[in-house]
């Protein structure tokens, strides 16, 4: 009988497991359509006034207050040395959270939620290297292709 349940068990084709799906928040800069995880995201809110912090890189606005904290303010443009551009009513700063490391974003405008399968992310190209390295992969979405950003790349601290 155990001999006859053994092989009934090992005869089960294993359960086909559902591919992971990366789910993100699309967004564009400048030309392109980047994303970043959804639950990497604390919040997403219209431009607030902010304060210009002397001694930091030119991609560095400055600082705002969000309900009492005080969060780093990062153009998105210039870090990606695009030109700067006047802000309009689809600009948005986008508050990303990583561990204790927190900094709002300033984006063009927001495009949608994206869930993406993990097949269809492929890595970082060898051009770019990895020392400085904020990209995740790049996902394929219908006809479009979504530059996947790390969250911990782009909190990290450059000066």
């Amino acid at each position: 009988m155990q001999e006859v349940f053994k092989q009934q068990q090992q005869s089960k084709e294993p359960s086909v497991e559902a591919e992971s799906v990366v789910q993100l928040v699309g967004f564009i800069v400048g030309a392109e359509e980047f994303a970043v995880p959804i639950l990497s995201i604390q919040e997403i809110i219209k431009p607030l006034e902010y304060t210009r912090v002397p001694g930091t890189p030119n991609y560095v606005l400055g600082v705002f207050n969000l309900r009492g904290n005080v969060i780093p303010l990062i153009n998105l443009r210039l870090k990606f040395n695009l030109p700067a551009e006047k802000q309009s009513e689809d600009t948005r700063y986008i508050v990303i959270k990583h561990n204790d490391e927190v900094a709002g974003f300033v984006i063009d405008r927001l495009t949608e939620a994206v869930r993406i399968k993990e097949s269809s992310i492929d890595p970082t190209p060898e051009t770019i290297s990895e020392d400085d390295n904020i990209i995740y992969g790049i996902g394929k979405k219908e006809d479009r292709l979504i530059t996947i950003l790390k969250t911990e790349g782009l909190l990290k601290r450059t000066f």
